[in-house]
Formats: structure tokens, C-alpha cells, sequence
């Protein structure tokens, strides 16, 4: 189980996310990885300043997951959710700090193995975090 700090839940939060984050997509996800410009470092410091200890709970690593109807009944779509959660809960650590992912499980996710989703969660993480971020529209005209 996720604690309640390394959880999305609001709309906007993630919304945020799937409008700037970087989005790839392997197997049965969709992975969006977004990571605030005001982040630390990975040594745990801004390259400006130390943040206060008080700072450091707004730079965790968060995660929220999407499992739409097209993957199946509740039933499914709950089993579905549970395995994405327990999988990237085991790979938080390995994120920057402040970072947020948003998962996107596809109609294909309910007949995956937990091997398969496994798989196919590491392989969206890793395109997501070495793809340059998306330009916005009006940064292009």
C-alpha cells in the first residue's frame, strides 16, 4: 500500500501531470513522469538552496493510477490496480525527488501476467524518464 504523501488523488494533480509530464507507453501502460523544475537534486538540495526539513515533504514521490472501464468489470479493474500500485510502490525509490507518475493501465492490462506488467511498467518508466519534456503549444508559435 502506498501511504497517503506518496498518493495522487486530486484531479488537478493529476491533470498536471498527463498536460506537462512526459508520456511513453509499453505493452499494457501508459506511463506520465513528470518532474518539477524546483526539485532537488538527487543529493536532496535545490542547486540554490537547502530546503528547511518542513520542504522536503513537498518533494516526494508521488503516484496515482487510471484503470478506465475498457479493462473490465470492478472486480478486474480493482486486481488490476492493486498489482500496478504493489509493483511501482517497489520502484518509488529509484525516482527523483518531487517527481509524480501518473500509470495508465490499457484494455490488454487484465490479461497480463504480474511478470508481463512488471515488465512492461519498467519499460514505460525508463523511455518516460529519458524522453526531453513535451514543449507546450505556445512555446512552439
Amino acid at each position: 500500500m502506498l501511504s497517503a504523501a506518496q498518493r495522487l488523488r486530486r484531479r488537478e494533480d493529476f491533470a498536471a501531470t498527463i498536460r506537462t509530464g512526459r508520456r511513453a507507453g509499453r505493452g499494457a501502460v501508459v506511463v506520465h513522469f513528470d518532474v518539477p523544475d524546483d526539485a532537488p537534486s538527487a543529493t536532496g538540495a535545490r542547486s540554490d538552496i537547502a530546503p528547511a526539513p518542513t520542504e522536503r515533504a513537498d518533494f516526494s514521490v508521488r503516484a496515482g493510477f487510471v484503470v478506465p472501464k475498457t479493462v473490465g468489470k470492478a472486480v478486474v479493474r480493482n486486481k488490476v490496480r492493486r498489482r500496478l500500485r504493489h509493483l511501482i510502490r517497489e520502484r518509488l525509490a529509484a525516482l527523483p525527488p518531487g517527481a509524480t507518475v501518473v500509470v495508465r493501465a490499457l484494455p490488454g492490462a487484465a490479461e497480463r501476467t504480474f511478470v508481463e506488467l512488471a515488465a512492461d511498467l519498467d519499460a514505460a518508466l525508463l523511455s518516460a524518464r529519458n524522453r526531453r519534456p513535451r514543449r507546450s503549444r505556445r512555446e512552439g508559435t
